[in-house]
Formats: structure tokens, C-alpha cells, sequence
């Protein structure tokens, strides 16, 4: 009976660690996030917000942070940082659930400067 050819056995290949996914805002907010598996920041001070962006680039992970208006408009300096930077960490935001919405995003300010409009609000 002849040989059969062998096959190499599958290598295998390190598995990237998962996307983090956060969420930094309002507690109004934040239970809903949690329960669909969102690490959760309730309230964050400018402080905590600055921490948390500081430990993301520190631990080079990947992540998807949704932060509320407040935390977009907290001042942060790491939060500014990731923004710029782009990359493994992409932040969004979401407009509070009561109460005008004015999104303040790169997006929001191109059209602004394009149509001389003032501050995009619902």
C-alpha cells in the first residue's frame, strides 16, 4: 500500500487580542452600554477621563470608546491626543438622551466651515 501524503499540520497563529469596548458618559447612559457588554464610566471627572485615554495608549490595545457630549467637551488632554492621532482607538459620541443636541465631531465642524452654518443641533 502506498505512502499517503502527509499533511503539514495547521500552524498556529496568535490570536490578536480582542477590540476593548468602552463607554465614558452619563450614568443615564452608561447601564445601557454596560448591558450590552460595554466597560462602563459612569460620570467621569476630566480627570478620570484623561486616565482612562492615558491607560489606552499606554497598553497600545485596540478599542471602540463611545463617549457622551460632556466627556467629548471635558478637555482631556489624552482624549484630544487619541483624537488627533487616530488609529487603534476610535472614539465616538453620542448626544445626551434629553436636551438640544449639539454634536461637536470633525464632521460636524466641516460642514459648519462649508455652509457658514452655526453649531450643528437638533
Amino acid at each position: 500500500m502506498a505512502n499517503a501524503p502527509q499533511q503539514a499540520a495547521p500552524q498556529a497563529t496568535p490570536e490578536a487580542p480582542p477590540t476593548r469596548m468602552l463607554f465614558l458618559g452619563a450614568d443615564s447612559l452608561a447601564d445601557g452600554f454596560r448591558l450590552i457588554g460595554f466597560e462602563a464610566h459612569a460620570n467621569p471627572s476630566a480627570a478620570d477621563v484623561d486616565e482612562v485615554f492615558r491607560e489606552l495608549r499606554r497598553s497600545r490595545d485596540k478599542a471602540f470608546v463611545v463617549v457622551d457630549e460632556a466627556v467629548m467637551r471635558s478637555g482631556a488632554a489624552n482624549l484630544a491626543r487619541v483624537r488627533r492621532e487616530g488609529g487603534r482607538i476610535v472614539v465616538v459620541s453620542v448626544p445626551p438622551l434629553a436636551g438640544p443636541v449639539e454634536l461637536e465631531s470633525e464632521v460636524a465642524d466641516r460642514l459648519q466651515a462649508m455652509f457658514g452654518l452655526g453649531k450643528i443641533s437638533h
